[in-house]
């Protein structure tokens, strides 16, 4: 089944879409988690893992991939830890054998050379080849995760280019989306209208677009 929202997501890129968010004083922007890959690109709903240190006896890393559909974003919090993984190669292997749309981690991968030769995106704090096996252990999923500072919920929209990745709240993505393709109709009569000799200045008055990035009034 489709997503229209979805898909209007995913010809919008994330500065665009950080612009929106900030107007409606949302704070989506999914701070210091990156692309393995410049040119990886991402976009769908979240489904949520949170992590903690392990137990004694220690629990599973995780068995979840089965369970998620195709198109889900996987959303991993591990609390910014860099010092124990909890993505691998096969794990890679099997989202990307069933079509899910990435990973978002708050914290490390490993086996960065697979996702890159198969083309499955993975945004994430950082990469290391040290296991998170005995070190950390799923706690729960599908409960709100904070990713970058920003809170994903199960079920959020989230979009990932080259600058990072954003999340925006199912309560809010009408309004977001609605305001991003605003900014992106604005920034593409400006650029229009400069190539054809008009002032940069001159350009963004006519399109309203400072108007566009400042924050609403409450």
């Amino acid at each position: 089944m489709s997503d229209r929202n979805v898909e209007r997501a995913s010809v919008l890129d994330t500065a665009t879409l950080s612009d929106a968010l900030d107007r409606l004083g949302i704070a989506g922007q999914c701070l210091g988690i990156k692309p393995l890959d410049p040119e990886f690109r991402l976009t769908g709903r979240a489904m949520t893992f949170q992590y903690v240190p392990a137990g004694n006896p220690p629990g599973t890393v995780g068995d979840y991939i089965d369970d998620v559909p195709p198109g889900a974003v996987i959303v991993l919090d591990n609390g910014g830890r860099e010092d124990a993984t909890v993505w691998g190669d096969i794990l890679t292997e099997v989202a990307a054998r069933k079509g899910i749309a990435g990973t978002v981690i708050d914290g490390a991968c490993r086996d960065t050379a697979l996702c890159r030769k198969l083309n499955y995106p993975v945004f994430s704090r950082s990469h290391s080849m040290r296991t998170g096996k005995d070190r950390v252990q799923l706690d729960v999923s599908g409960q709100p995760v904070n990713i970058g500072d920003a809170r994903v919920a199960q079920g959020d929209l989230l979009r990932g280019d080259a600058d990072g990745v954003v999340v925006i709240p199912q309560a809010h993505e009408e309004r977001v989306l609605q305001l991003a393709e605003a900014i992106q109709a604005a920034e593409d009569k400006i650029r229009e209208a400069v190539r054809g000799g008009m002032r940069l200045d001159e350009a963004r008055r006519l399109h309203r677009y400072h108007q566009l990035q400042s924050k609403e009034a409450s």
